[in-house]
């Protein structure tokens, strides 16, 4: 019996390889399905079923890292690589594996399968999960279990006299399922699928695979494993509240929008929102893009680190309009960066986040056919001139703000006290790489501490999806791993990866895998030496820094260099030198790292400074007595 007059049925005492051919040569899976030719109950292995699940989802690539408790998943996935149906790419660290694939969904759009073995490499995949859950971004993390039949400690489990230890941490980081037994496959992939495709909070799906049942034998018709969901967009049933926050925006002499990361995917529905209210608008740092930073409204960055006209218009407003927030810390100040506003609008898919504020008319939907029907709404009161001096007042702001960033800009390079020489600020390095960026449309990467502060600060996107600022959990090392995305996606886009020496030295790997997988990117490597963040944090609390500095030089260029593929390349120390290696990097076809020392110090021009409130360290009680008095 040859494979094309064979059926799937037939092939249950086949290998992998062969059931694999079947597929492909049937025209893929969907195909097979829709032609009917996988409507008989089948039995294979619980892993093999589980690809085929995922692949009936569209996840059909998968980053590992094999060991003891994966390698029935590599045996599978290994047949099904040869036979072009999914990719399958090894790394050398799980919190790398873990950025990349977050950046691959996130970026992109294509959710992946990130793969781990028992224990330990599921833990550093999980704690890396932090960054997909606090930005809201699907995939799936398949981790090695302990066997359900308990025949002693499994070698790598957590060593507990208890049962399904794995399984209790999981659920605790987000959603997860332990294939117990092969017949709760088909649950399973439709809990996962309803996390992974969220509509509006999709995030990390823990699916645990104990060694024992990998390899069990499943009954099911494939036909029957959970498709990828299709939710309908929402909003509210009739206008009662749509003409109400009307009302309320049309009487209103300042308003204010804030914009979230749910903001994103509404951009032109939101500018026609804030020009029909009259709003200063303020963004939060994943919001950049979302409006055009050259528009009069933009009052740019506002929260705990903010500028001078976001953290004015939080200030100044009186209704606040907050659009896919969920008012983390440092966007909304802990609470009590809105201290004169007694109304607020939200929108918001979720129906608790809408209605994390006091005094809330919560428009529970999505952002843009919300956005669209409240501007609507405004559409039909009369334009007044109460609003006028308030636009005034925030154009004023504004200028004040961009005259302030070319001063910083422009500044002289200071003298730094351990390079002995003088450097350029770290502002100014930012400044020149994301121009760079802008005028070659590559992507802009921030990782965690001053970098991303700066960062944030600085970039004057025109659209989304041009910068990713993991925010959400701050993620040390996130940006050099997500660098590799562009060599896993179908599309892959030339990007800039912004990081400090701590950040690059929490996954320095990427200099592999990088080569190996083909990136093409580059690492700007801003070298002051420090955690410059918290050492600024210290100096602003407590008047004096501690270990947050090492006395210890690293030639960058030299250990990137070491690594056969990548473009290692002094910057510099001016803005000339800098620019001649960024064109030296990009012409460059696979992964490169540019390394720039730069200022640290208390001259005020070295920063872009901070300009509200936040509940850190001593200043918890001041803020926690200002939010008691706090309306919304």
């Amino acid at each position: 019996m040859t494979m094309a007059t064979s059926s799937f049925a037939d092939l249950q005492t086949a290998t992998a390889t062969e059931r694999a051919r079947w597929i492909r040569e049937a025209g893929g899976l969907e195909a097979a399905i829709d032609a009917g030719r996988l409507e008989q109950t089948v039995a294979l292995p619980l892993v093999e079923a589980l690809v085929l699940g995922l692949m009936r989802q569209g996840v059909t690539k998968y980053l590992a890292i094999f060991g003891h408790g994966s390698t029935a998943v590599a045996d599978v996935l290994e047949a099904y690589e040869a036979e072009g149906l999914v990719r399958c790419w090894q790394f050398r660290n799980e919190v790398e594996m873990a950025h990349a694939g977050t950046a691959l969904s996130w970026v992109y759009g294509e959710p992946c399968a990130v793969v781990t073995s028992i224990g330990p490499g599921a833990f550093q995949a999980m704690a890396a999960s932090l960054a997909a859950s606090s930005n809201g971004v699907g995939l799936y993390h398949l981790y090695g279990d302990e066997t359900t039949h308990g025949e002693g400690y499994n070698m790598q489990q957590v060593p507990k006299p208890a049962q399904g230890i794995f399984s209790q941490i999981t659920s605790l980081m987000g959603s997860s399922y332990t294939l117990h037994s092969p017949g709760a496959l088909r649950d399973g992939l439709r809990k996962g699928a309803a996390c992974v495709f969220h509509p509006w909070r999709p995030g990390p799906f823990f699916m645990n695979m104990p060694l024992n049942t990998q390899a069990a034998p499943v009954t099911l018709r494939l036909d029957a494993l959970p498709q990828r969901p299709v939710f309908p967009k929402l909003a509210p049933a009739d206008d009662t509240a749509i003409e109400r926050a009307a009302a309320v925006i049309a009487s209103a002499s300042k308003v204010a929008l804030k914009l979230g990361g749910g903001a994103r995917g509404a951009s032109a529905e939101i500018r026609r929102l804030a020009e029909a209210s009259g709003a200063a608008v303020v963004l939060s740092p994943g919001a950049n893009g979302v409006m055009p930073a050259d528009h009069p409204q933009n009052m740019h960055v506002g929260g705990s680190k903010g500028s001078i006209s976001g953290n004015w218009a939080m200030e100044e407003a009186e209704v606040l309009v907050v659009i896919g927030s969920r008012a983390v810390c440092q966007a909304d100040c802990s609470g009590i960066g809105w201290p004169n506003v007694r109304e607020v609008i939200n929108i918001n898919a979720d129906p608790i986040d809408v209605q994390h504020y006091n005094q809330t008319i919560a428009l529970t939907g999505d952002a843009a056919i919300v956005a669209t029907r409240l501007a609507d709404a405004l559409g039909s009161y009369p334009v007044v001139s109460h609003k006028a001096s308030w636009i005034q007042a925030a154009r004023k702001k504004k200028a004040e703000w961009e005259a302030f960033l070319a001063g910083r800009f422009s500044a002289p390079r200071l003298t730094d006290p351990v390079w002995q020489c003088e450097v350029l600020t770290q502002p100014q390095a930012i400044k020149i790489a994301s121009d760079f960026c802008q005028r070659h449309n590559a992507l802009k990467f921030f990782d965690a501490g001053d970098v991303q502060a700066n960062g944030f600060q600085i970039v004057d996107d025109t659209a989304t999806g041009d910068t990713f600022t993991e925010t959400g959990a701050s993620y040390m090392g996130f940006a050099v791993s997500a660098l590799l995305s562009s060599a896993l996606a179908d599309k892959g886009r030339y990007g800039i990866a912004f990081t400090g020496d701590g950040s690059f030295m929490m996954n320095p790997q990427v200099l592999i895998d990088g080569v190996e997988h083909g990136a093409h990117g580059t690492i700007l490597l801003l070298d002051n030496r420090r955690m410059a963040a918290i050492s600024h944090l210290q100096l602003s609390q407590y008047g004096r820094d501690f270990r947050t500095s090492d006395g210890v030089a690293v030639d960058y260029v030299q250990m990137a260099g070491a690594v056969r593929g990548v473009r290692a390349i002094w910057g510099g120390t001016d803005g000339i030198s800098l620019l001649t290696a960024l064109e030296e990097a990009r012409r460059h076809p696979g992964l490169s790292l540019v390394h720039v020392p730069v200022y640290f110090g208390e001259d005020p021009s070295g920063g872009l400074g901070a300009y509200g409130q936040w509940n850190v360290g001593n200043w918890c009680d001041d803020v926690q007595r200002q939010y008691a008095c706090t309306l919304i």
